[in-house]
């Protein structure tokens, strides 16, 4: 990757800060001074500066100049004030977050190779198209898009997602949905209308963090049901589950599922169904990979099939378009009532300049021939990621085979210390996301997810073929 001279400044004053040969409270050179050293700009010493105070290892004194930032135990005129009182935080919702998400530390980023964010790399997101019609609204649209919003989202946008939805054979309508901010807040929102706190819901097994975070917070019982490669959700455990606990909701990802990539089939799907209506419980639909599908064929939906409102389908733009586009939608099947009242108490209104620039992508053929594309990449991405699996990692590996989606879910043998590896790839400079992260029980501590919608460097490779030599030595 290549690197801004101010960043290569930045970096080098941080390691002499970081190995202890400058210490803290140390004045640091002027930008002038800096300049003469290093031959370079203004600004470039001005940014390397700014870079430094940002990670935390310098801060500026008007007047005075710049200073290594104290550490704990330092105490005198530039310290920084402490807290008036401890923040408490749960460590285990802090180590599962930071083993889904980017590393915000500007320094470790640059060597970081993260396999461990289900978003798409910067080279596989539209920019060019996105940029474009977002700054097309803001002409067009002017002071209209700092005003709220219909609560349930813009009426054209949603008339536009019906519509796309029916050439895929799903039956929305535009009443029944609703706009949210993201598919994660479409998935509570579904949650809290068909349950109350001590329920038990079934839950695909293993799970993305996030997902399960949400059954937390609403204080719900979790029935793990196991996701079998590449059948997808084991319905026989369902039903004995059903036998003997009173399940009040099922959610799953039956399209690709997150991380194993997985496809449900059709018959599969109307059988789920129909167990469901046998004993009137709702189904939950996350749909945000659907469109990832490795073939010609997009897979259709559960609520397609159904004809008694008793599916809820939810999905969002940031795994197909980027990850900062929060905006989701959820059907809400007949359970429209519930869910508007609660969309509303978590705000009145997503963000209009998405709502927008969703609308102008959605109302041309730009969102298709993106969709298009991108799926060809993930697939060979997919197809090369596999085959540097095969050639460095362990053969008694067990490797999941993708039909769609971006992520491949692999298992050690028991013999691999899943820590000592883990901490092997951070020190080698690459993630993956650790499986206990998927599950409340320890079920997948030997297994870890690969994302692959990455675009491959020397680097990259380099750090995989690593990490691969390092699991074969177990």
């Amino acid at each position: 990757m290549i690197k801004y001279r101010y960043e290569e400044i930045s970096q080098e004053i941080a390691l002499n800060i970081t190995e202890g040969r400058l210490k803290p409270g140390h004045k640091l050179p002027s930008v002038r001074q800096l300049k003469q050293q290093y031959r370079a700009g203004l600004s470039t010493i001005q940014k390397a500066y700014e870079l430094l105070i940002i990670m935390g290892l310098v801060e500026s004194i008007p007047k005075s100049g710049y200073y290594v930032t104290l550490g704990k135990g330092d105490n005198n005129e530039i310290g920084f004030a402490k807290p008036s009182q401890a923040r408490l935080r749960d460590e285990l919702f802090k180590n599962n977050l930071e083993a889904i998400t980017s590393n915000t530390d500007p320094l470790l980023r640059h060597r970081l190779n993260e396999f461990n964010v289900a978003t798409p790399d910067d080279t596989f997101i539209p920019q060019k198209m996105i940029l474009r019609n977002m700054q097309q609204v803001i002409r067009e649209q002017g002071t209209k898009i700092l005003r709220y919003y219909p609560s349930n989202g813009s009426e054209p946008l949603k008339d536009h997602i019906t519509k796309r939805a029916a050439l895929n054979h799903a039956n929305f309508d535009a009443e029944g949905l609703i706009i949210t901010d993201g598919a994660l807040q479409a998935f509570y929102i579904a949650m809290a209308a068909v349950t109350s706190p001590g329920d038990a819901v079934a839950i695909e097994s293993p799970c993305v963090f996030s997902m399960l975070q949400v059954l937390r917070t609403l204080r719900l019982k979790v029935v793990e049901i196991p996701v079998l490669d590449p059948d997808g959700f084991d319905l026989d455990f369902l039903e004995e589950s059903l036998k003997t606990i009173p399940i009040k909701a099922i959610a799953l990802t039956p399209n690709f599922h997150n991380p194993t990539g997985s496809l449900m089939s059709d018959e599969n799907k109307w059988r789920l169904l129909q167990i469901a209506k046998a004993k009137d419980i709702p189904i939950l639909e996350n749909d945000v990979y659907g469109d990832l599908n490795f073939t010609d064929h997009r897979p259709g939906n559960i609520s397609s099939m159904d004809d008694t409102g008793l599916v809820m389908t939810f999905s969002s733009y940031s795994k197909t378009l980027a990850s900062g586009i929060r905006l989701g939608w959820l059907f809400t099947g007949r359970f429209f009532k519930v869910a508007e009242q609660i969309k509303f108490a978590l705000g009145s209104t997503v963000s209009p300049v998405y709502q927008e620039t969703m609308l102008k992508i959605l109302a041309t053929t730009s969102y298709e021939r993106h969709i298009r594309t991108f799926r060809m990449k993930l697939a060979s991405q997919c197809y090369q990621t596999m085959e540097l699996i095969s050639t460095h990692f362990p053969e008694k590996m067990l490797v999941s085979t993708p039909k769609g989606g971006y992520s491949i879910w692999l298992k050690m043998d028991k013999g691999m210390d899943m820590v000592k590896f883990h901490e092997r790839c951070e020190d080698i400079g690459v993630r993956f996301t650790p499986g206990h992260t998927f599950s409340f029980s320890n079920a997948f501590d030997q297994y870890f997810r690969v994302v692959f919608a990455i675009k491959y460097t020397e680097q990259s490779l380099d750090v995989l073929k690593q990490a691969g030599q390092f699991a074969g030595k177990r």
